[in-house]
Formats: C-alpha cells, structure tokens, sequence
C-alpha cells in the first residue's frame, strides 16, 4: 500500500526549496503526496503565493488559514494557536503515514506540535542549523526533538542533530535541498527575466531581501532604512526589492518598500514573492544578493555572486568565502557593498567552494521515504563522552 506523505508549507520560502521534492514525491508510484498550504501562502497582502502552487501543477489538500493581520509578537503567538487549531482537523482528514517540515517557522512549529499529539512520524529538514537573531533558531531545535527522522544540510549539522540526543541512524547529511534546482531549473536569461518581470534590467542590479530581526534588538525600520540608504549610494544599480516573512515587524518594511519604489524613478523594482525560478534566475543575474534572507548564505554562493549579509540574523550558520557580513548601519553596509563589487569578477572567473553541497537532496530524500517505517516512539541517545 502507498505511504502517504503529508508535506507542509508556510511560505513562499520553504515552498521554493520544496519543489523538487514535491515534484518526486509526486511521481513516486509508492509515496502518494498531500500537501497543506498555510501561512503567506494564502495572505493577499503577501502575494497570494498559493496561486503559483497551483500553477506549478500540485493539488493542494488542505489550505489552513491562521495568519492575522498583526504586526506584533502578539499576533503572530495567536496566529501559531489558530494554526495548531486547524492543522489538528487538516491532519485528522489526511491521516498521512509522514509529515515533512522544512526548516524553523512558528508556523512549522505549530503544525509539528500538532502532529505529535496525533501521533504522526515527522521528517524534518535542515535542523541543526544555527540562526541567532531570530527566534526561529529556538523553533527550528524544537521541531528537531519532535522529529523522528533528520536530513540535514551539512556534515556539522548532522553532528550538532545527533549532540541533540537524536539516534544517529535517523540523521541523514543530504545536502541543502534548495540546490537540487541549480541542477533540474531552467533559468532565465535576463530578456527572459525583464520580461517575466516587466522591468527592462538594462544596468546592473542588486537583488535585496530583508526579515524583520525577531530576537535580538535589531530594529527592523532602523536597519532597513540604513539598507535603503546605502542603495541611494549606487544610482547606476536597479534594485529588486522582495517583500519580508510574516513576522512581527514586517508590514512596517513593506510599507517603506512601496516608498522608496514609489519616489524611485522607475530604478527600483518591488514584487511581493518573485517564485523560486524568477527569484534564481535574478540570483543569477545579480551583481549582488543583499538583506539577511537564508538564501543569501545557503543557494547564492553556488551562483559564484556575492552576498551582503546583514546583521544578526544569521548569526551562527556556514558561510561561503563569497558571504559578506556587516553591520546594520548605513556604513557598514555601503563598505560591504563596495567589497561585494569589488569581489565581483573574481567570483565570476573561479568557483566558490559552497559548505552545502551540490544539489542531490531531494533523491536522497525519497530513498530515505521508502525505507523508514513509522516511528511513534523515541528514543533519547547520549554521547557517552559528555556524561560525567
């Protein structure tokens, strides 16, 4: 009998990392795949990005609604209640064999905790990791200790998943699964890009992405208004300016986005969720990434492009020789900037050496699917080496 394998997604984000997966879970005649569309996914005000799921062929099984329309701490805590609420009706309906959750959302964690008290097997991807700006670092460990089996992005991650008290035999070291489409993804060229995007990239751009820092005392407005400051340094750079995550903080950043677009000049370009093909392809395009997305530090330096990352946000995680960190001041950011220009033609002509491997998650993944059983019991393991 197929195993039915429930994947969940809560953004526009840990969507774009998922395609391939879903796209072999999908042709899998042993796995059958139920998807359930949550979070932004649904929100007008963040593009509506379940439409592109659609568009991309897969059936959704379950759309749960649970994102208020808040910009506190507050709202996002009874945002995560309301999920935990429906995602226990969602899951009851599927009764999947595995739930797969990627990666360290309060929406990822509301559905994890859901499914342990049903009683659910959870595989979980890219725990391990380390984010110390944000709280998301607190949910992704979380979801690793409700979790019954590990596919981690790199060797060190493993270990940190095992030092958790994880059995070994259930860590797996596939690799950061977002590369799988440096592989599989026909990219676009930048006419196709321009087109796409309706926005002729006639000079060269910076691609910038910026999230609310949620734990450390980072102001969002402040930060991003250093960031948008540093950008009026570079008038010959187009800029494309993608909307932030749903967090506390965010609608403040979007609103000073369509600002700064709005008295641009037709040099900035704002777009809620550019989908994963567009997003690379402009990666790919770029003369530099810039912001604080994950993205900037996992799938952009295999694109031999420079990354400004700022602040504190991914404190903590691997960083490729191509990653330029700075501080959240107009300063610090501008002198990054003119490294990652600097750095430029030297990245083009030889390749960076990405700590997150090359792109063969997904078929590890689906080996690691038909093989394990159903794990409703777990066990802790100590490393005998810590215990006095």
């Amino acid at each position: 009998m197929p195993k039915k394998i429930a994947v969940f997604t809560g953004t526009r984000a840990d969507y774009g990392l998922l395609y391939w997966l879903l796209t072999d879970i999908k042709a899998e005649e042993e796995l059958v795949l139920q998807l359930v569309v949550s979070g932004s996914h649904l929100s007008p005000e963040f593009g509506n990005t379940f439409e592109q799921i659609e568009t991309d062929g897969f059936k959704i099984d379950e759309r749960v609604e649970m994102l208020l329309s808040s910009n506190s701490r507050v709202g996002i805590a009874k945002s995560a209640g309301l999920g935990m609420i429906s995602y226990a009706e969602a899951l009851d309906r599927l009764k999947p064999d595995v739930l797969i959750i990627l990666g360290d959302r309060y929406e990822a964690l509301a559905i994890a905790q859901t499914a342990t008290i049903l009683g659910i097997t959870i595989l979980h991807i890219h725990g391990g990791e380390i984010t110390e700006g944000a709280y998301d670092d607190a949910f992704r460990h979380a979801i690793t200790k409700l979790s019954h089996v590990h596919c981690t992005s790199t060797e060190a991650y493993r270990q940190r998943v095992i030092q958790m008290g994880e059995m070994p035999d259930s860590v797996h070291n596939v690799g950061a699964i977002g590369l799988d489409h440096i592989h599989r993804s026909n990219l676009m060229t930048i006419d196709e890009l321009s087109a796409s995007l309706n926005f002729n990239l006639n000079t060269p751009y910076f691609l910038v992405t910026y999230h609310p820092v949620t734990l450390i005392d980072e102001p969002a407005d402040a930060t991003f208004q250093s960031l948008l400051s540093s950008l009026d340094k570079y008038p010959s750079h187009q800029v494309i300016l993608t909307y932030p995550n749903a967090d506390n903080g965010s609608r403040g950043v979007i609103s000073m986005i369509e600002e700064y677009s709005r008295e641009s000049n037709g040099r900035v370009l704002t777009i809620p969720s550019l989908g994963q093909t567009r997003y690379l392809s402009a990666v790919k395009h770029a003369a530099a990434v810039i912001g604080n997305s994950s993205s900037g530090i996992i799938e952009v330096p295999s694109f031999n492009i420079p990354t400004v990352n700022i602040g504190a946000r991914q404190r903590g995680r691997l960083a490729a020789s191509s990653v330029i960190t700075c501080q959240p001041n107009t300063k610090s950011i501008t002198d990054a900037i003119n490294q990652a220009l600097i750095k430029l033609p030297e990245l083009k002509r030889c390749k960076v050496e990405n700590p997150y491997s090359q792109g063969q998650a997904s078929p590890a993944i689906i080996s690691i699917l038909r093989s394990m059983v159903q794990k409703p019991v777990k066990y802790f393991y100590d490393i005998k080496a810590y215990i006095k």
